[in-house]
C-alpha cells in the first residue's frame, strides 16, 4: 500500500473511532495529515469509499490478530480464543476504550446507509467465522459438548463482546470487556 493512502488510512481510521462517520470530514483528515486534497482524491473516489477501505483495513488488523492467537500452538481451543478477546482488550486499551470500530460504526450507519450496513455485516460474520473454526476445533476435542454450534457459539460470543465494548467505551475501562469474558468462557468450561 502506498505510504500516502496509508497515513490516510490510519488517521482516517483514529477519526473514525473518535468521531464516528458524520464527524470526519475530509479537509480535517487533509489538515491532520498534511497531505493534499489531490492526493487524497487519487487514492479514494470519495470520502464513503475512503471509509469502506478504512473498515477493510480494520478487518484485515483483526484477523492479522486472529492468526496470531487461535493457530494451533499445542494450547486448548477455549485458551486460544480467550487469549484473541485478551488481545482485543488490550488494543481497545491502546485507544483509550473507545471500543469496536466496526460497532460504533455499524450502530451509526446501519440504519441509513446500505453499503456500511452489509460491508460491516460481512466484517463480522469473517471474524465469526474464524471464530466458529477454532470453537470447533474446541468441540472436536471434547472441550466443548459435542452438540455444540461452533457457528452459533461464535456469533454469541462476537455480539456479546460487542455490547461489552460499547460499555467499555462509556465507562472508558477494560471492566466490561473482562467480564463478559469471564462470564461466556467460564460458561463454555462448566457446561
Amino acid at each position: 500500500m502506498h505510504d500516502t493512502k496509508r497515513r490516510l488510512l490510519d488517521a482516517a481510521l483514529e477519526m473514525l473511532l473518535r468521531h464516528g462517520y458524520a464527524g470526519l470530514g475530509v479537509q480535517d483528515l487533509l489538515d491532520r495529515t498534511g497531505i493534499p486534497k489531490g492526493s487524497f482524491y487519487h487514492h479514494f473516489e470519495s470520502k464513503q469509499d475512503m471509509a469502506l477501505q478504512a473498515v477493510d483495513l480494520y478487518t484485515a488488523t483483526g484477523h492479522a490478530l486472529l492468526d496470531r492467537c487461535l493457530a494451533p500452538d499445542g494450547r486448548p481451543a477455549l485458551d486460544r480464543v480467550r487469549t484473541f478477546f485478551e488481545q482485543l482488550g488490550k488494543f481497545y486499551g491502546t485507544q483509550g476504550y473507545l471500543g469496536c470500530m466496526l460497532g460504533a460504526l455499524g450502530q451509526e450507519l446501519a440504519g441509513a446507509d446500505e453499503i456500511f450496513r452489509a460491508r460491516i455485516e460481512q466484517c463480522m460474520a469473517s471474524l465469526a467465522e474464524r471464530i466458529a473454526e477454532c470453537l470447533e476445533e474446541a468441540r472436536r476435542s471434547g472441550e466443548l459438548p459435542a452438540d455444540t454450534d461452533p457457528r452459533q457459539l461464535a456469533d454469541v460470543l462476537l455480539n456479546a463482546w460487542e455490547g461489552a465494548a460499547l460499555r467499555s467505551r462509556l465507562l472508558r475501562s477494560s471492566e466490561p470487556l473482562t467480564g463478559v469474558l469471564d462470564f461466556c468462557l467460564g460458561a463454555l468450561v462448566e457446561r
